[in-house]
């Protein structure tokens, strides 16, 4: 093994490390994410960097980021545009919260709801009503 091998770790190694499917790690290299070295015959070699960016990416997808916005983020060295990118981000997931919130509210009323048919509550009719008021046109 070549000294610029040692370190280096296959395309499998790599996904068991993680537990994902190789061809995960292939997209993500389609997708310009990824950028392995190669070994003389074409094959990836992965280094201690690519690991750290592999944990970069799917701690970003837990977060809810989209591969597309992963690798703009990544990608971009320019201040300015990774804060946009992250506001707008911020900014989604405030919205998705909040609509978790109230789907939540709404289950756990039902829940608690004395109607056998919970579509017979008053919260549960008003929710309705609010929907369909705010999308009348």
């Amino acid at each position: 093994m070549k000294s610029s091998e040692r370190g280096s770790m296959t395309i499998g190694a790599l996904a068991e490390r993680f537990g994902l499917a190789p061809h995960v790690l292939r997209h993500w290299e389609a997708m310009g994410l990824l950028t392995p070295a190669r070994d003389a015959a074409g094959r990836r070699r992965y280094q201690n960097a690519d690991l750290t960016r592999v944990a970069v990416i799917l701690r970003a997808k837990e977060a809810g980021l989209s591969l597309d916005t992963i690798r703009s983020l990544t990608a971009t060295t320019d201040p300015a545009r990774r804060k946009g990118i992250l506001d707008e981000e911020a900014r989604a997931l405030r919205s998705r919260i909040a609509a978790a919130r109230a789907s939540l509210e709404l289950v756990e009323c039902a829940l608690g709801c004395g109607h056998d048919d919970v579509t017979q509550c008053a919260h549960f009719q008003q929710v309705l009503a609010d929907r369909v008021g705010s999308t009348a046109p």
